[in-house]
């Protein structure tokens, strides 16, 4: 195996930066990632794993080995008449299989329809929306560990689920090479209708799995900008935790600042983030060819920015911003992979 060097990586991210790639190959069966993986070894070189680039940033460069992983197929493992279990690999796109899914009759995922990506990124930051999380439905994860090439199955504990993370998002999981995803859905599940958009979506119909299906990418379209129209990585920011006792002082000053109960047994209290990007001027607003977007105050756009420089500044401002006034400190949803060529040490503090 002999990777390409020096490849531009612009059309493998939702961003559309420009970025370049040190070593690069394609990746389409675990026998091509297994002598991959050796290559990377045997010259030492650090590796970074690539699906569509869907979540994450990419500097300039990204040194060492990038892997393009275009790993494909779906294996029924067992089917009870009420479970099914599946074997999903790492490189199906993640809205094709969920709708494949549903046509199956195999039904849960239907809440989150539409979310870009691949199935190998899903758990990963365990994706979620309308009420439901991936790691509902996720039996285990099948992977290769990097500095050693061996094949590790992680059962659902294993994968320490969290809010927006995984295990593969901290230090321990991140010699993980994900290759496949085993689910299990179910034939005759009920609908998860009981979001307010999507309850209101629903309001003069049954909710069904493919009611639920049909209205959540509705609202995605409505709501959220399109990848291939308006490049961007879905929500930039996630939703900051915090104590009952602070959500408590929080709301007695900003008594419209929507807060809501985790959905881990944490008993902390999630705070809107897009509210207070909203309040303090943000949507809309267009620093050097990035922009908050019109319709949503957690995705940025990249109208015009060929470095990942340009997005990184808005956002710190934009997160400067915020624990100036609301004392919150925000965290960035999406990975950050590769090296600038220079980074500033401060960006000056700026208002929209």
């Amino acid at each position: 195996m002999q990777p390409e060097q020096d490849v531009q990586l612009k059309s493998r991210n939702t961003l559309r930066l420009s970025s370049r790639a040190e070593y690069f190959v394609a990746v389409d069966n675990e026998a091509a990632l297994v002598n991959a993986l050796a290559w990377a070894r045997e010259h030492g070189v650090p590796i970074t794993p690539l699906g569509e680039g869907s979540n994450v940033v990419l500097h300039d460069t990204i040194p060492g080995l990038v892997l393009g992983l275009n790993l494909a197929g779906v294996r029924l493992l067992s089917d009870d008449g009420q479970r099914v279990r599946l074997r999903v690999a790492a490189g199906e796109n993640w809205h094709a299989f969920v709708r494949w899914a549903n046509k199956q009759g195999f039904y849960g995922l239907e809440n989150l329809a539409l979310i870009p990506g691949s199935v190998g990124g899903a758990p990963v930051q365990n994706i979620g929306a309308y009420g439901v999380e991936v790691a509902e439905f996720i039996e285990g994860v099948r992977a290769y560990q990097m500095s050693t090439g061996q094949l590790v199955d992680m059962n659902h504990a294993k994968c320490r689920f969290g809010y927006r993370s995984s295990i593969f998002k901290r230090n321990e999981g991140k010699d993980m090479v994900i290759v496949s995803v085993d689910f299990v859905l179910d034939r005759h599940a009920n609908a998860r209708a009981d979001y307010p958009s999507l309850t209101q979506a629903l309001l003069n119909q049954p909710a069904t799995p493919q009611t639920v299906l049909d209205a959540v990418i509705a609202i995605r379209q409505e709501r959220l900008p399109n990848p291939a129209i308006a490049p961007n990585v879905g929500s930039f920011f996630k939703n900051p935790s915090v104590t009952w006792h602070d959500a408590e002082v929080i709301s007695m000053r900003w008594p419209e600042l929507p807060q809501f109960p985790s959905r881990d047994d944490s008993g902390s209290i999630k705070l809107s983030a897009a509210w207070m990007i909203d309040q303090l001027g943000w949507r809309g607003k267009n620093i050097d060819g990035v922009q908050m977007a019109d319709g949503h105050a957690l995705i940025l756009v990249n109208q015009s920015a060929e470095s990942a420089q340009a997005v990184m500044n808005l956002a710190k401002q934009i997160m400067q911003s915020v624990e100036r006034e609301f004392g919150i400190a925000l965290h960035i949803e999406p990975d950050i992979l590769g090296f600038a060529p220079q980074e500033p040490d401060e960006i000056p503090p700026a208002s929209p």
